[in-house]
């Protein structure tokens, strides 16, 4: 075999990723909480970068190009083109992000500001009194509008501290106190008891070498029960509503009559089998109406009335509103701090110097251009997607779900010239705030299903009319998922029945025999 040498000449295409382009992808997928959690470290990392404070002056730069704001002015040729359309067209972008960012100094701005401190005396009047603020809490009663701080920024209280808080309170022996301990221990987030009363009797005999019987732990179990929320420690739904309906006033009306269901014929009731029901518990149709509004006002997770879960927000990238008659998109200005060059670090590098502080600084310097440079294509991106979307499903924004628009990632992708790909990070845990609430943009975008005129409807517009369906059936005769399916081929869609039934099960809407009801 011989070995040699040789020259050849290829020609090929090559995708290369810069530092810039790596970074700029990186900072598009971002949420907005990572989005701020990724300038904050920047801003901690890099002193060349500052945070634009409210009221400053976020115009002051080093010279044309050391500048790089947020606010800085970008245009494409598809946002100019939006404007370009004809007059059927209602729709209309934000003008420039640069006017989401208007800063307002008050004041007289001609004054010098040496001149202020010179102005201003040494001792000031009081015109307000304590008093006046701080309202003391022994003044009786406090207006509508005071609230209790602590109530409303403290972490919530779970089930486990608000059974414990009871059992402090409740006089029992050291036996039985540590019994209700393991049964407290045992209960889920819904309020059940996860554990057997004899595998609670093994754990409680292992603990104390005393002889613990069987029946102290049922009688420690039966005090429990009967803390709040109503119906917590019960080891089956069974006996979670008969403890609630045995804690409920003798008085009450159809309560025997209840009790009696919920004892024996409580897998009847869960079957929707009233024909039955009634036969066997002797009751006529309008009393068990009476028994099942009764039984309807009880918790069958009790646990979660105590929940210890903070809600969570959603903080919108987008705002769409309507403005004389056309829909305008804008970024939201909350989303992220506005940061800059600091110019006082940025007029210190000097070109022909090559020592390592200013090494250091140019180095920081284009690293601070390139990352508001990649917030500015960030926000360019997301605006011009998001104009095009709303462009696209101006239906959906005038008339609802039911004219939603069949929409798929490449619809968007070649609208704005962009890789399926960048849309995809894009519309990825990006929000859009709408008059009809606020929206993931992955939200609009559905599959189609050809209807027999020709055209075509989005899978979004069908669950929208068979939720609107099964919010207007027969309580006594539900809508079966064939029903369903007839019903939409007279309407000229043609869906088949197991796709009627994988959309119902998507929006959490049980089938027709478990939406039977006698009222």
């Amino acid at each position: 075999m011989v070995m040699k040498a040789s020259l050849q000449l290829k020609l090929g295409q090559q995708l290369t990723m810069t530092p810039q382009l790596q970074q700029a992808i990186r900072l598009l997928q971002l949420s907005t909480l990572d989005l701020q959690q990724e300038i904050q470290e920047a801003l901690e990392s890099n002193p060349l970068l500052e945070l634009v404070e409210d009221g400053s002056d976020d115009r002051s730069g080093t010279g044309d190009d050391s500048h790089f704001s947020d606010e800085s002015h970008y245009e494409s040729d598809n946002h100019k083109g939006l404007d370009d359309k004809s007059g059927d067209t209602s729709f209309d972008r934000a003008t420039e992000p640069s006017d989401l960012h208007q800063d307002s100094l008050g004041g007289d701005s001609d004054q010098p500001l040496d001149n202020w401190a010179d102005a201003i005396p040494n001792d000031l009047p009081v015109d307000t009194a304590w008093d006046d603020i701080y309202q003391s809490n022994s003044s009786g009663s406090a207006s509508e509008d005071d609230s209790d701080f602590e109530s409303r920024n403290s972490v919530g209280e779970s089930l486990q501290d608000h059974l414990l808080w009871q059992l402090n309170l409740t006089p029992m022996s050291d036996t039985d106190h540590y019994i209700a301990l393991s049964i407290i221990d045992s209960v889920d987030n819904a309020g059940y008891l996860t554990l057997t009363l004899e595998e609670l009797h093994e754990g409680v005999k292992e603990s104390f070498s005393e002889d613990v019987d069987l029946d102290e732990v049922a009688a420690v179990l039966r005090r429990v029960q009967h803390f709040d929320p109503p119906g917590v420690a019960a080891r089956s739904l069974q006996e979670c509503l008969a403890i609630q309906l045995n804690q409920m006033p003798k008085g009450t009306p159809w309560l025997p009559q209840a009790k009696l269901v919920v004892d024996h014929y409580l897998s009847l009731l869960g079957n929707r089998d009233y024909a039955q029901l009634m036969r066997r518990s002797r009751l006529k149709e309008e009393d068990l109406k009476e028994v099942i509004q009764l039984i309807q006002t009880l918790n069958p997770r009790p646990g979660e009335a105590i929940s210890s879960n903070q809600p969570e927000y959603i903080i919108p990238d987008v705002i769409v509103k309507k403005e004389q008659g056309r829909w305008k998109v804008e970024l939201n200005p909350e989303i992220a701090p506005r940061i800059r060059v600091n110019s006082g670090y940025a007029s210190l590098v000097k070109r022909a110097d090559s020592s390592a502080d200013n090494t250091f600084i140019k180095d920081q310097l284009q690293e601070a251009k390139w990352f508001i440079k990649s917030l500015q294509s960030r926000n360019e991106t997301l605006l011009k997607v998001a104009s095009k979307i709303v462009e696209h499903q101006q239906g959906f924004l005038d008339y609802g779900d039911e004219a939603m628009k069949p929409m798929v990632l490449s619809d968007i992708a070649q609208a704005v010239e962009m890789h399926e790909s960048t849309i995809s990070r894009v519309t990825t845990q990006k929000y859009m705030h709408t008059p009809r609430g606020i929206f993931e943009l992955k939200y609009f975008f559905s599959s189609h299903v050809s209807t027999d005129a020709g055209g075509e409807c989005s899978s979004t517009a069908i669950r929208a009319i068979i939720k609107k369906l099964v919010a207007a059936e027969s309580p006594k005769k539900p809508l079966s998922d064939s029903k369903i399916a007839t019903i939409l081929a007279d309407q000229g869609i043609q869906v088949a029945r197991r796709t009627i039934a994988k959309y119902r099960e998507a929006m959490l809407i049980p089938p027709s025999n478990e939406r039977k009801r006698l009222v």
